[in-house]
């Protein structure tokens, strides 16, 4: 019989590159979505008809257990959540909703279907900013924005329920992820798609920030491999060992696009902005695993994608 696997958020940024992925395996995978402003179901275009979708709010519990109560998965890769700390610093509650208690939702219908293992997607954001040295799975995780908060405590949750129901659940904490088809808020798609269109490209204080670079595709591969091979309870960074600042991956974008940095603009930092994330990845590494993509590859192709897909730039562009 066919492994039944749903993926939460499964129509937005690694969600839809994991579930491309997965789409084309033997698995039936089951997508599950809210579909807010940065979900888009063109992302699952090219595996429509090789997967189910579901739209459901993992806030609202008895729309989830009826979801589960339906097509009864028997595993759970939880990519859902609202992502962006901007936004989270302007109005946190969808972050609260979503990330804590929407997590919690489905631990509990988890629980109640007796899902036989539950990948659980954080960030390298929770462990706050390191001026030097890596990020392991062991240290204190010291968020310090509400975006990181969110996913701290959604990990808590988690970590609590192994400890409690037995519940065999792992976290997986990736770096900074880009590519194809990630919503125009994100520095990455920011850049392009201000350069494109001749306009100023705003740089967060002198963008000096450190940000730790993986290519989506990479990214989703390493939460294959944990998924399968991974240890229940366990936490795994997902890194690329590839870090710069900002400003360097802000002017490397404009110079392959043939413009001028003069479209640079500084702009007043963000508050609570942390300076630099790394972590160290041996734990996955030990499981057979390395990044593919290198960031000089891994630009090109990912600003090639944004110029042959204008149209879709254009129309996320134009929402809230």
């Amino acid at each position: 019989m066919k492994r039944k696997i749903l993926i939460t958020g499964g129509a937005g940024f690694i969600g839809s590159e994991l579930v491309r992925q997965m789409g084309q395996s033997k698995d039936q995978v089951i997508v599950l979505d809210k579909l807010t402003y940065c979900g888009d179901l063109a992302r699952l275009e090219s595996v429509k008809n090789m997967i189910k979708f579901c739209k459901v709010d993992i806030a609202d519990k008895e729309q989830l257990r009826a979801l589960f109560d339906k097509v009864r998965p028997d595993y759970v890769i939880h990519c859902a959540a609202e992502t962006h700390v901007d936004r989270s610093i302007v109005d946190n509650t969808p972050f609260i909703k979503s990330n804590i208690l929407g997590t919690q939702n489905l631990i509990d219908v988890s629980c109640a279907f007796k899902v036989k293992k539950f990948l659980h997607v954080s960030t390298d954001e929770v462990y706050g900013e390191h001026v030097c040295g890596y990020f392991k799975e062991n240290d204190p995780l010291q968020p310090r924005n509400p975006y990181a908060a969110t996913k701290a405590a959604g990990e808590w949750l988690v970590q609590s329920a192994v400890k409690t129901h037995k519940f065999p659940a792992m976290i997986v904490r990736p770096c900074n992820c880009y590519g194809p088809w990630q919503y125009p808020e994100k520095l990455i798609p920011v850049v392009i798609s201000k350069t494109l269109t001749d306009q100023k490209v705003p740089v967060y204080g002198q963008g000096l920030q450190v940000r730790e670079w993986l290519h989506v595709a990479d990214c989703c591969r390493a939460m294959q491999i944990i998924f399968r091979k991974g240890k229940t309870g366990e936490v795994y960074n997902i890194g690329s060992g590839f870090e710069q600042k900002n400003i360097k991956t802000v002017m490397a974008i404009i110079k392959l696009l043939g413009k001028d940095q003069k479209i640079i603009k500084f702009v007043k930092d963000r508050p609570g902005h942390d300076y630099r994330y790394s972590v160290d990845f041996n734990r996955l590494k030990s499981l057979g695993w390395k990044p593919k993509i290198p960031f000089e590859a891994g630009i090109k192709i990912t600003i090639q994608w944004y110029i042959q897909n204008q149209k879709w730039l254009k129309q996320k562009q134009a929402k809230p």
